[in-house]
């Protein structure tokens, strides 16, 4: 498997940016998440990588290979496309085989080949049907199959699971996930669906108008979001974010309540504000516990049932947070409820750069 690069890679369609000049390093066997909406310039980016797309600018390198110019055919990746691009007209071990036999590859190693890949999928029942028999999960399993097949340095799919239903999206998830542990593969992989990129990603790369917010792990994107973009978009619902104003180490918060923050977080709040009043609280709706004497108060807006827990919207003078109870919570609509927040899972957020401050020491 390999290594890929990309140094100040950028692609512009006239004077607009497709993708912003961007810096990202994937090691050997990382399974990587473009994650955004639509627009954002994750597949744009997916296929400069691939060479399906020319760059406008900065260098692509692949194990040290310098491929920014050279053709798809001369990069040694596999592209799993969303809608499977199968041949109708050929058999499920046909559409396996074609690559190897585009590569002029002798029929031993054909057949060699087709065997490992669909004992790997388990599909060999799947052998002489043509595409139109096949459901859709297994027409992913066999696109999938004829990309392992040509054995490549490196794996890209473009949201791979977006046309299945949802029963089939979970358990693809879990045998994509397992192929790559079990191949070592160095993957690519966009989707705009969050629940995909924490559960698969090694590292999750955060996109938004063109331009990289953050690159992290799934507990650094979403415990520590490095802007107002990703604590929105991360996390379902987003982080709560809550305007207020900040005076020695206290944050007054909408409804009269008061915040007073962790003593870590002083100096930090003092500068990253550039000497304004004005901060914003960012906290997780599990960071949130119901008590009677907790230190801020609202009023239930809505109750939701999610079967293991269920969701509070509280509103804090037309501020609506949401609060993460026990399953068998019951709180009627009206109720005025106290929750107190766990300290380290508050982070703060400067409103006129959108930037997380960071705490003073904390890397």
């Amino acid at each position: 498997m390999a290594t890929i690069e990309l140094q100040q890679v950028e692609k512009k369609f006239g004077d607009v940016y497709a993708v912003k000049p961007m810096d990202l390093t994937i090691t050997t066997g990382e399974f990587v998440v473009l994650l955004g909406p639509s627009g954002c310039g994750k597949t744009t980016t997916l296929r400069m990588i691939s060479g399906l797309e020319t760059v406008s600018g900065g260098q692509i390198y692949l194990d040290g290979r310098h491929v920014t110019w050279l053709s798809p055919a001369d990069r040694d990746i596999a592209f799993v496309f969303q809608f499977f691009a199968l041949y109708p007209h050929l058999t499920t071990r046909e559409n396996i085989a074609f690559p190897l036999q585009a590569e002029g590859a002798s029929q031993e190693t054909i057949e060699k080949r087709v065997k490992e890949v669909v004992d790997l999928l388990q599909i060999r029942h799947l052998l002489d049907m043509r595409p139109g028999k096949l459901s859709g999960g297994d027409k992913q399993r066999v696109a999938l199959a004829r990309a392992l097949v040509r054995r490549p340095a490196a794996f890209l799919m473009d949201e791979p699971l977006g046309a299945l239903d949802a029963d089939f999206r979970e358990s693809m998830r879990a045998e994509i996930k397992k192929l790559h542990i079990n191949q070592n593969a160095t993957t690519v992989y966009v989707t705009h669906d969050q629940i995909e990129a924490m559960a698969m990603g090694d590292r999750i790369v955060v996109m938004s108008n063109a331009e990289v917010q953050q690159v992290g792990t799934p507990a650094q994107v979403y415990y520590d979001p490095a802007n107002l973009f990703v604590a929105r978009f991360i996390g379902s619902p987003g982080m709560n974010l809550v305007a207020g104003q900040y005076a020695d180490g206290v944050v007054n918060l909408p409804g009269s309540n008061k915040y007073a923050a962790a003593p870590e977080w002083c100096d930090s709040l003092q500068e990253g504000r550039n000497g304004k009043d004005l901060v914003i609280v960012g906290f997780r709706p599990e960071a949130a516990q119901i008590k009677p004497d907790g230190m801020l108060a609202g009023e239930v807006y809505a109750s939701e049932l999610y079967g293991a827990h269920t969701l509070l919207h509280v509103n804090l003078q037309d501020e609506i947070v949401h609060i993460r109870t026990d399953r068998l919570s019951r709180y009627p609509i009206g109720t005025m409820v106290r929750f107190d927040l766990d300290p380290d899972m508050v982070r703060f957020f400067n409103p006129a750069t959108e930037l997380a401050i960071t705490r003073k020491g904390i890397s």
